[in-house]
C-alpha cells in the first residue's frame, strides 16, 4: 500500500467518524443557510497579472517528517498575509501532516486572504465540511478520483461557490482533469505514491494544459531560481510549503521568491 493509499484510507475513516457526529443531511442544510463561498476570489487571485503565490501552513509531511517543531500557525499565517501572499493553503490531514480542521478554522478567523483546504478528498462530505470551515477552495487529486467523480465534485463546488484546484502528476491525469472541467490545474512535482520530487515534471506537462486554465506548480520549490524556472515555462501560480515553513524570515523569503518571478 502506497502512502497515498494510506492517506486515502485514513480520510475515509475520518469521514465515517465525522458523519457519526454530523450527518451529510445536516451539513447540506447548514451550507444552504450559509450561502455561497468565496471561491471566485481565490480564482481571481490566481488569475492576476504576474505569478501568484499560495503559501502553505503545515507542521509535518510524510516525506520530511516534522518540518516545524514550533508551530505558531496563526503567526505564520499573519506573516504570509503581511508579506503579500495571494492565498494561504492549510493542511487539515491529522496523521501524517499533523493538521486539523481546528487549525484551519482559527487561521480563517485571523486572516482575510483566500484559503484552500488542503486534504485528501475522497467524499463529497469533505467538500461540505470545507465550505462550513470557511474555505474558498478545495483540493481534488486525480490519483485518488476518476474523471466522473472529479466532474461530480466540481459541480458540487460550483453549487457551493467554492473553487477547486485539481492536482495531476502525469499526462493521463492532466487529461482527466481537463475532461472533468477543471479551471485550475495543479501539477505536483512530488510523486504522491512514493513522494519523490521531479522538478522537470511541471515543464513536461505545461503544454497539455489549456491556456484558459490556471496552471499552478506545486512542490519542489527550494530557491528563487526555481520560481524563475517555473515562470519561464508559463506557470500562473506556485504553491509552496517547506521552503517557507523552514525560513526564519518568511517575509524576506517570499519577497525574494516574488522578485525572481518578475
Amino acid at each position: 500500500m502506497t502512502i497515498l493509499d494510506q492517506l486515502a484510507a485514513h480520510a475515509r475513516q475520518r469521514v465515517a467518524a465525522d458523519q457519526e457526529k454530523h450527518s451529510l443531511h445536516e451539513l447540506k442544510a447548514r451550507c444552504k443557510e450559509a450561502g455561497s463561498a468565496g471561491g471566485e476570489r481565490f480564482f481571481q487571485a490566481m488569475k492576476r497579472p504576474g505569478m501568484s503565490f499560495i503559501c502553505e501552513v503545515k507542521k509535518a509531511s510524510p516525506s520530511k517528517g516534522i518540518i516545524a517543531p514550533n508551530f505558531p500557525y496563526l503567526d505564520i499565517a499573519r506573516d504570509y498575509e503581511a508579506a503579500g501572499a495571494d492565498a494561504v493553503s492549510c493542511l487539515t490531514e491529522p496523521m501524517w501532516f499533523l493538521g486539523s480542521d481546528q487549525i484551519f478554522t482559527e487561521i480563517r478567523q485571523t486572516i482575510s486572504l483566500p484559503m484552500i483546504r488542503k486534504d485528501f478528498t475522497v467524499s463529497e462530505y469533505q467538500i461540505y465540511q470545507a465550505r462550513l470551515m470557511g474555505a474558498d477552495c478545495v483540493l481534488l487529486i486525480c490519483a485518488l478520483l476518476d474523471t466522473a467523480t472529479i466532474a461530480k465534485y466540481l459541480r458540487l463546488c460550483d453549487e457551493l461557490g467554492l473553487s477547486a484546484l485539481v492536482e495531476a502528476h502525469d499526462a493521463r491525469e492532466i487529461r482527466s482533469a481537463i475532461a472533468a472541467g477543471a479551471k485550475m490545474i495543479g501539477v505536483n512535482n512530488r510523486n504522491l505514491k512514493d513522494f519523490s520530487v521531479d522538478f522537470t515534471n511541471a515543464a513536461r506537462l505545461r503544454d497539455l494544459i489549456p491556456p484558459e486554465a490556471v496552471y499552478v506548480a506545486e512542490s519542489g520549490v527550494a530557491r528563487p531560481a526555481d520560481v524563475a524556472a517555473l515562470k519561464s515555462i508559463g506557470a500562473d501560480a506556485v504553491l509552496m510549503g517547506e521552503v517557507l515553513m523552514r525560513a526564519k524570515d518568511k517575509g524576506a523569503m517570499l519577497a525574494a521568491l516574488r522578485e525572481a518571478s518578475k
